[in-house]
């Protein structure tokens, strides 16, 4: 089998699709399927790897307070060359964005899947632009098989008459573990809170420094590391400074490969994202690395957490007053972070990438069977229209 994991997002930039497919990728080689990974590209000194393919061009757009890309493929006939060069048996597009999306899939005779990571129901913008009503016509039209990362992100999905499934994100348990060493300048007697994530409206960064700026009141022992970029990271800073927080550390972008020895490093990690999470990646990481997370209780996040032991630090979304009341109660008990770190050591491996991958290509067999049965129903039906015209004639 050849499978293509196609992303609509760019690669120059870090993001929860980016290691989703890097992972599969890295699983599916494991089990000894040939994948290649497509991309747009978004500067032209890109180079991924000859297991990569850049694919289009991308443009950074922001809405809804978060980056995304418009990606266009100005030459389609380097779609048709490539596929007529790779032969592969599966498309797995990660979300679904015209015009480059319809490009490929219009060119394409092999099974096509969608992984839709995103709740793009909830996005106004997105329903008043027609963006919604169109992809629905187009998935309608040839594609297979639809995959959320979670049960909302498959909301508005049932007039799509072929199979459906949740299948959610995974991780690698071989790269996040509680035996990471951390890193050794915030290894003193400071308890860590940890932000990790793009600098931007949605994940929500000013609601956990509020919450810092009222427990630094009471504990002179805290240190908050917040690692990413993005477009508010200045504002923020200044914000830091005229509000004479201390010991706040800005760390700037975090690669993905260090991302463990920020875990690591932390004991409590909090991610205060206020809405457009349709998962929660950041906090099955935490949890694979023995970490306790603190987390608004946007959709996504309420997916992982709710019914668990971890929903006790689920906080409504911007309420920082009950924010930093839930990191207080970690703060002053090692006993419960090392009780919560334990339990999420156990929950997370339900997530790994073993277990998810092998439900991703389950998801691909009940496909290409649905998929020879409506073959084999349409010719059987054209044969009947057939016959019938014959019989008229004759």
């Amino acid at each position: 089998m050849k499978v293509a994991l196609i992303s609509f997002h760019s690669f120059f930039q870090p993001g929860g699709v980016k290691r989703h497919i890097l992972g599969l990728a890295k699983e599916f080689k494991k089990k000894g399927i040939e994948v290649k990974i497509i991309t747009p590209r978004r500067k032209r000194s890109e180079n991924y790897g000859k297991d990569v393919i850049l694919l289009g061009t991308s443009f950074p757009v922001i809405t809804a307070g978060t980056a995304t890309d418009l990606v266009v493929n100005f030459n389609p006939l380097a779609i048709e060359n490539l596929f007529k060069k790779e032969k592969f048996d599966v498309l797995h597009f990660h979300n679904f964005t015209p015009p480059s999306a319809f490009q490929i899939l219009e060119r394409s005779s092999s099974l096509n899947i969608i992984t839709i990571h995103a709740n793009v129901e909830k996005s106004e913008f997105l329903k008043k632009s027609g963006f919604i009503y169109l992809c629905k016509k187009i998935i309608q039209w040839k594609v297979d098989g639809l995959i959320g990362v979670a049960s909302l992100t498959l909301g508005g999905s049932e007039d799509f008459k072929g199979p459906k499934v949740v299948i959610p994100n995974g991780i690698d348990l071989e790269e996040f573990h509680p035996r990471v060493p951390g890193l050794k300048k915030f290894s003193d007697k400071r308890i860590n809170i940890l932000f990790l994530g793009r600098i931007e409206e949605r994940k929500g960064l000013i609601y956990l420094l509020r919450a810092y700026k009222i427990l630094e009141k009471t504990f002179s022992n805290l240190r908050l590391i917040v690692g990413g970029e993005g477009p508010l990271k200045s504002n923020l800073e200044k914000w830091v400074k005229k509000n004479k927080l201390k010991n706040v550390i800005f760390e700037g972008k975090v690669d993905e490969e260090k991302a463990p020895t920020y875990y690591a490093s932390c004991d409590i990690f909090c991610s205060p994202a206020i809405f457009g999470e349709s998962f929660g990646l950041v906090l099955v990481e935490a949890m694979a690395c023995g970490k306790p997370v603190v987390a608004f209780a946007n959709e996504g996040y309420k997916g992982i957490l709710e019914g668990t032991k971890g929903a006790r630090f689920l906080v409504k979304p911007r309420d920082h007053r009950t924010l930093a009341k839930k990191l207080e109660i970690l703060i002053e008990s090692q006993g419960l972070r090392r009780e919560l770190g334990r339990w999420g050591l156990k929950e997370v491996k339900k997530y790994s990438w073993q277990r998810i991958a092998s439900q991703v290509l389950d998801f691909y067999r009940v496909c290409r069977k649905e998929k020879q049965k409506r073959a084999e129903k349409e010719d059987f039906s054209l044969e009947k229209q057939i016959n019938k015209i014959f019989n008229r004639i004759f």
